[in-house]
């Protein structure tokens, strides 16, 4: 039990710094930020709406209880590295940009699969 809560705080406490980190940067960006969203294509208010939706599950996976809640954060998460990854490569980035979009899969993968593994074990 001991190990499936330590390694699930470790990948949960990584992805929740970099989701957060990330959301709070989309909620008051820098024209850098800008820049990037519209070398996407995208438009400049869905920095915000990206931000508030990264926040929001961000404080959904470290909240005790509320599963089903959590579920839907990290589907959101999934689908948020998804859409960045397939954005970078659409527009032709190189592998380098888009490469690193491993890192957010594993730590949520991670999270993920312990998140269960752990509420399996409590419910024992």
């Amino acid at each position: 039990m001991k190990k499936v809560k330590i390694i699930y705080w470790i990948f949960t406490i990584l992805l929740a710094a970099g989701m957060a980190f990330s959301g709070i940067t989309n909620l008051f960006p820098s024209p850098e930020a800008f820049a990037v969203f519209e070398h996407l294509g995208y438009p400049d208010y869905l920095t915000y709406l990206l931000g508030a939706a990264k926040v929001l599950g961000v404080i959904a996976i470290l909240t005790p209880g509320f599963p089903r809640l959590k579920e839907w954060a990290y589907a959101g998460f999934v689908i948020d590295f998804t859409g960045a990854t397939y954005s970078l490569i659409a527009v032709g980035d190189p592998p380098a940009a888009w490469g690193v979009m491993i890192i957010p899969f594993v730590l949520v993968a991670v999270s993920y699969i312990y998140y269960h593994k752990k509420r399996k074990l409590e419910q024992a």
